[in-house]
Parts: structure tokens; sequence; C-alpha cells
């Protein structure tokens, strides 16, 4: 899903989302978390952790609000809906590659920035890739406009949710997927756990996750953790119990560089809501569906939302 996909953009009707009011305990807001010794792993290179960089929002690093499932839809949603609400439920193997740069939105005036924001603020300080664009290397160079897997930017865009919900040093920042869907595998996330697609339901917040290219037929829940990264990608639950085209059950994701935008993509489930059955085969002919990502939230939603 990281390649580039159909043009196809109609409005979703999503589902109401059922969030729920019960909190586990809650930080202080307006507190600079403690990272523990469970935040210290493979992937934190850095003596304070991290989340608490010049290139993060205050209201994320000191959590004037809990690390919420309601906050994280609701930025996936938003940014969505800067991308003009794209909807792909079409087979990403018959996409076309476009044949010009003006069609691709991520090169659009306005949005190009913002795929830069994603970079900026999703990534670790110190790495490379925080200086891209939707169109710039890290010297400002226009990258090749067909050619331009290297500067995918599906998993920039969920660390960039994480970080400005306010995950801060407990998520595995990274711009490639299968860093934190092995850190979740692996119990190396106190955030994250993977689950098997076949045993459990989605619920808002959680990511739900595929392995691409050729791992694409050799990557299922079993083959976690592996040992080595691998192409994937990731999108957000943002609606789920739905009953509606094109699949009748279905759940709501939304992820980035969909069709070179963040878009909304629909889901087929049993009546449990799982993603596959109990043999393991995915209901999606189209994705082959990995792992779900269990999110673990410090409270269901904003204790002053509305306020």
């Amino acid at each position: 899903m990281e390649t580039r996909l159909s043009r196809k953009l109609t409005v979703a009707l999503l589902g109401p989302l059922c969030l729920a009011a019960c909190a586990t305990q809650q930080p202080q807001p307006g507190a600079r978390p403690t990272p523990s010794a469970a935040t210290t792993n493979t992937w934190n290179t850095t003596s304070s952790g991290y989340g608490y960089g010049g290139h993060v929002p205050d209201f994320a690093t000191r959590n004037f609000e809990p690390f919420n499932r309601q906050d994280v839809v609701g930025i996936a949603m938003r940014e969505w809906r800067l991308f003009g609400n794209p909807v792909n439920d079409d087979d990403p193997e018959q996409r076309p590659e476009p044949q010009v740069a003006s069609v691709k939105p991520e090169r659009a005036p306005g949005l190009w920035e913002r795929v830069g924001e994603y970079w900026w603020i999703g990534m670790d300080p110190d790495m490379t890739e925080t200086s891209w664009t939707g169109k710039h290397d890290a010297n400002g160079r226009l990258t090749d406009f067909v050619h331009d897997g290297s500067y995918a930017w599906s998993a920039a865009f969920i660390s960039y949710v994480m970080r400005v919900a306010g995950a801060n040093s407990r998520f595995p920042y990274s711009p490639n997927h299968s860093t934190y869907i092995n850190a979740a595998a692996s119990g190396q996330s106190p955030i994250l756990r993977a689950q098997d697609p076949a045993n459990y339901t989605p619920k808002p917040g959680d990511l739900v996750c595929v392995a691409r290219g050729r791992s694409k037929d050799t990557i299922r829940f079993s083959s976690l953790p592996t040992s080595y990264g691998f192409p994937a990608h990731c999108g957000f639950v943002v609606a789920v119990g739905q009953n509606g085209q094109p699949f009748g059950r279905q759940i709501s994701i939304i992820g980035g560089n969909i069709d070179d935008a963040v878009a909304l993509t629909h889901i087929p489930t049993d009546t449990q809501g799982r993603l596959a059955s109990p043999d393991g085969q995915s209901y999606d002919s189209r994705y082959p569906w990995a792992t779900v990502l269990e999110v673990l939230y410090d409270a269901e939603q904003e204790p002053t939302a509305g306020q």
C-alpha cells in the first residue's frame, strides 16, 4: 500500500466510534512523563528518550491531555480530511502509476509541506528523514515523482500521529512499519501488543498491518517477530461494527501514502468484527493481514473533551 494507488476519491460515511468513558491510570496534565525501564530498548538511542526534542509540540511532550484513543482517531481523521477525504477500496495490485507529478497529492502546494511535517515531527531529530517533504530530499532537491519509493511516508504518518497524541518515548518511531510490528510482537513496547487477526477484534485506535512486496505472501502472525526488517503497511482503525458498502460487515482504517495521500480503506470482517477466519485466512482478498497491533492507551477519551 506504500506504492502508487488509483485516483478514486469518494467520501466515506463513517459509523459512530464507540469510545468507552472508562480509563486506566492517567498522567497528570502538564507533567513531563518519566520514561520507565520498559522504555529502554533497541530503538531508544538517546538519553532522554524520543518525544522530548524541539521537533515535538509541548502539549504532546507534557501530555496536556492523557495519551488516549479518542485523540488518535481524531488526529488521523483530521489528516484524512486535509487530503480531501479519499477512499481507496480497489485492489492495490491493479492501481496504475501516475504519469505526471501534478496528480500526486503529496506534491501539491500545501500538502507536500504537510508530509514534511510528518517526517519532521514523527522521526527522531538526528535522522536524515526529518528534512524530507512530499517532494524534496534532505537537501531540498526535487525527488523523481515516478521512482520515489525510497521516500515512502506511510510509517512517518503513523509515527506523527502517535507523537502528536502524546505517546512520547513509549512508541518505537521509525520510517519502517516493521520496526514497531516487531517491537509489539517481541514485547519490547510498553504500549503495543501484537494480536492474531483470527483471534482479536480490532478497536478504534488500534493498528492493522500487512506485509508488502515479496513478504506479502510469507509474513503472517506466526512469523512474528522477525529477525529482519520487511516492507509493510499499517493503518489506524477509525470505525468498527459498520454495515455498508462495499463489504457489508466492515471496519474503516486510515493510513498514509495511499495513492500518495492520507486515505481511508474499508476492511471486511466476520460477525465478531475479526479480520481472518479461525484457520488464519484473511477475509480480505486484497490484503493478507499479518497482525493487529493493540494499543494500550492511558485513557479511552479526553477527560476534558467538549470543554
